[in-house]
């Protein structure tokens, strides 16, 4: 008997969920079978690389969209109102300074499942949003990262 997995995000980001799974479904599946019926129209299909490739792809489509739809099932949205204004939480913008005089970096902890470095949207699960989590602005934490130990200070949460 096995809990499933629950997937905590905000509402954007579970709409974006949602826009994926519904683009997958309607549009890139109908493309693949249409792949796999021109690759099958080549005839032999044990030295059809075309084939092999549309296949492979049809099996990353509908892995996708099985994942896509635990993930939205078991989705758990962050709600803004439950939060306290200065403690780094799920959901929250945090701006920290690397001590002892490093960049200013700023990121918003969310949930794996909508988990973007490039657009500043790290996960819950990274080892610098577990250092952060529950501290406040002010506080010094320590965070340890695959490349060693780093000291930062918050320096705003929004």
């Amino acid at each position: 008997m096995s809990t499933e997995k629950v997937f905590p995000m905000t509402a954007e980001g579970k709409e974006k969920l949602e826009k994926e799974l519904e683009n997958l479904k309607t549009v890139k599946r109908k493309e693949v079978v249409e792949r796999i019926k021109i690759a099958r129209s080549f005839g032999d299909l044990s030295e059809n690389s075309e084939y092999d490739a549309a296949k492979d792809e049809q099996a990353f489509v509908e892995g996708r969209i099985s994942t896509l739809e635990n993930m939205i099932r078991n989705a758990k949205i962050i709600q803004e109102d439950d939060m306290n204004s200065d403690t780094v939480q799920l959901g929250k913008k945090v701006t920290f300074v690397e001590l002892p005089d490093g960049d200013e970096e700023s990121y918003t902890i969310v949930g794996s499942a909508e988990a973007d470095p490039f657009e500043g949207k790290i996960s819950n699960d990274s080892p610098i949003a577990k250092s952060l989590l529950g501290h406040k602005v002010g506080a010094k934490v320590t965070v340890q990262t695959p490349g060693g130990e780093m000291s930062v200070k918050i320096v705003e949460v929004s």
